[in-house]
């Protein structure tokens, strides 16, 4: 008797085990999100433990996140909430989620340094994928004593920037971040490629200076190591360079499609109409492959070059100005024709 007593108080013990076994697992262990994809909660100064779990809101499944929530409040989190961005995958239960958040296992951003024209764009470009302030990033980028700590001017900066893609924390302070940006520009300037500046009588400012030059006036990047070649023969000859993008640059007026010569006499360094030699520091974060073109260039004894009156955003060179002067005419007209002022 005693042992049927046993085994009729032992099954519903075991059911109810198994039933708040199953509840544990389905609110700790079951998908968090709702989503098919991994999605990234950013988590930043200003979020407080309720923010945190707002954020998490718009991507999860209503029990997951009372699991969440649950953890959450009865632990110190809300007094050491770690900033970061965080991925939650499909699949991923509360208490792994919460877990990494409250360890700070973030996951890195993969960030591609944006071929922008000035500081401010730069700015902002990187203020979108970073927890940087972008008004606070301008004002560090454009501070002379910053500037000067990483062996550039106001003007050059931008040269420290290389267009390559980097895995970089979400949260990654200023300092750390033009550190890791330096370091990187170190090893891009590798001896292979100074020794090729050098070979040249150029330093790498100087090389990514006209790369950018070269980036603007063309996206082909097989043309580009012969313009390179066509602006190298102009700065050996001590001929001015007369690039149309320095004049949109010194102007800010980027979407000219014509250079008129009432614009030539504009008085700014980056005028290479007016001032010979290279502007003061490139008018744009050039691409990789624009500082490969000067690195690389094509030896030729061209000097002038002028658009293809096909619009097909490849050049037409010359070795004389009048040969020069017949094939801006061509392209002249084709302006006219199409009514591009």
């Amino acid at each position: 008797m005693k042992k049927k007593n046993q085994k009729q108080y032992l099954v519903p013990a075991v059911l109810c085990l198994l039933v708040i076994c199953g509840a544990v697992y389905y609110y700790l262990f079951s998908s968090l999100s709702n989503k098919k994809e991994t999605t990234y909660i950013c988590v930043d100064d200003d979020d407080d433990i309720d923010s945190v779990t707002t954020k998490l809101s718009v991507i999860a499944n209503k029990q997951p996140l009372f699991a969440y929530s649950t953890l959450a409040r009865h632990s110190n989190y809300a007094e050491n909430i770690r900033t970061g961005r965080y991925a939650v995958n499909p699949g991923d239960g509360a208490l792994k989620i919460f877990r990494h958040m409250k360890n700070g296992l973030q996951t890195p951003v993969s960030l591609t340094i944006p071929s922008v024209r000035t500081i401010d764009r730069l700015s902002v470009e990187l203020g979108k994928r970073l927890m940087l302030d972008s008004i606070d990033l301008y004002n560090t980028l454009t501070d002379p004593s910053v500037c000067q700590k990483y062996g550039y001017d106001t003007a050059t900066i931008v040269c420290m920037f290389i267009p390559n893609t980097y895995d970089i924390y979400w949260n990654v302070s200023m300092e750390n971040f033009l550190d890791r940006m330096k370091r990187e520009c170190n090893n891009f300037w590798n001896i292979n490629r100074q020794g090729k500046a050098k070979q040249m009588g150029l330093s790498p400012v100087q090389v990514t200076t006209l790369a950018s030059i070269i980036d603007e006036e063309t996206a082909n990047n097989e043309e580009k190591p012969m313009i390179a070649g066509m602006y190298l023969n102009r700065l050996k000859q001590n001929m001015p360079l007369q690039a149309d993008p320095t004049i949109k640059f010194a102007l800010k007026r980027f979407e000219l499609r014509r250079i008129y010569n009432s614009l030539l006499n504009t008085d700014s360094p980056y005028n290479t109409y007016k001032y010979p030699g290279l502007p003061p520091g490139p008018i744009r974060i050039p691409t990789v492959a624009g500082i490969d073109a000067v690195l690389n260039h094509v030896e030729h004894d061209y000097l002038y070059m002028c658009a293809k009156e096909d619009f097909s955003g490849t050049h037409n060179f010359a070795r004389t100005y009048q040969e020069h002067l017949q094939n801006a005419e061509r392209y002249s007209k084709a302006l006219n024709e199409r009514g591009i002022k």
